[in-house]
């Protein structure tokens, strides 16, 4: 059983960046893919960013391309979300999860455990 444990979200300007914090336990954290996803109030959970078991392969939703940087520290049981030129559609819980898939994949079907999620607010 993995427990995750997200942090560092809060209130931002547009334009601002935050970097959001994923702690891992009770697993062997290097064999699982991690996601992010997010969802806004009145809105379906979506995919923004997955990465590898090794971190070598990384992938994100075509709205946060380019903005937004996935990364993990299997040594730290860490997993990021640096989150750059941040908008006001930005606004959504976060949520980080572990796949026992190697690359994991944009469905939240596709992933086992998840965390409890951190708010994300961008003022225009």
């Amino acid at each position: 059983q993995v427990q995750l444990v997200e942090s560092g979200g809060g209130l931002v300007q547009a334009g601002g960046s935050l970097r959001l914090s994923c702690a891992a336990s009770g697993g062997t954290f290097s064999r699982y893919a991690m996601g992010w996803f997010r969802q806004a109030p009145g809105k379906e959970r979506e995919f923004v960013a997955g990465i590898s078991w090794t971190g070598g392969t990384t992938d994100y939703a075509d709205p946060v391309k380019g903005r937004f940087t996935v990364s993990r520290i299997n040594a730290k049981n860490m997993v990021y979300l640096q989150m750059n030129s941040l908008k006001p559609e930005d606004t959504a819980a976060y949520y980080c999860a572990a796949s026992w898939n190697q690359l994991g994949g944009r469905s939240f079907r596709q992933y086992d455990y998840w965390g409890q999620g951190t708010q994300v607010t961008v003022s225009s």
